[in-house]
């Protein structure tokens, strides 16, 4: 036996525009494109995007403009940056988005799991009580009952409250 899951908001993803070089690199350095891209806030030194393809719905992520992929080579300004980015950002996702925990997380290196090893991101990732069920064990893939640009449009409506001016 086997499902079929629809989710065309994946079909981007295959058929979409193509970025040579840096995805994360490409979003620091294009701001006209911030809507487009998911950007919920520019930093001196980092900004929030939000994953085009979330672990739960507002999953974001805090990236330093640097590419870099190690943690230890970049800069105490750039990393206390991203620290103040990620608190406010938790303070975005519980009173937004009434999430009842929030994961952070960073996957250095491939080895580690990480998906764009090139580039240090930290992941935001708000959570609920029992918001996994049987299709993420049992079928290996996840359900969201909301549509990713309804919630982007939520964040960046607020996301000023929270992040205040560029740091």
């Amino acid at each position: 036996m086997f499902s079929i899951l629809y989710a065309p908001w994946r079909s981007e993803y295959v058929s979409g525009k193509r970025v040579d070089g840096c995805v994360f690199c490409y979003a620091a350095n294009h701001p006209e494109e911030d809507g487009e891209l998911g950007i919920l806030y520019r930093g001196k030194e980092a900004f929030a995007i939000m994953n085009r393809y979330p672990y739960t719905p507002g999953h974001f992520m805090v990236i330093p403009y640097r590419h870099i992929d190690n943690l230890e080579g970049l800069e105490e300004a750039i990393w206390l940056e991203m620290a103040q980015l990620s608190q406010r950002g938790v303070a975005l996702l519980k009173e937004v988005l009434g999430a009842e925990g929030v994961n952070l997380g960073m996957n250095l290196g491939a080895a580690a799991g990480a998906g764009i090893a090139e580039h240090i991101h930290l992941h935001l990732v708000p959570r609920w009580q029992r918001d996994t069920n049987f299709i993420t064990t049992v079928g290996h893939a996840r359900v969201y009952s909301s549509d990713f640009e309804r919630i982007y449009h939520k964040l960046k409506e607020r996301a000023h409250e929270y992040f205040g001016k560029p740091l």
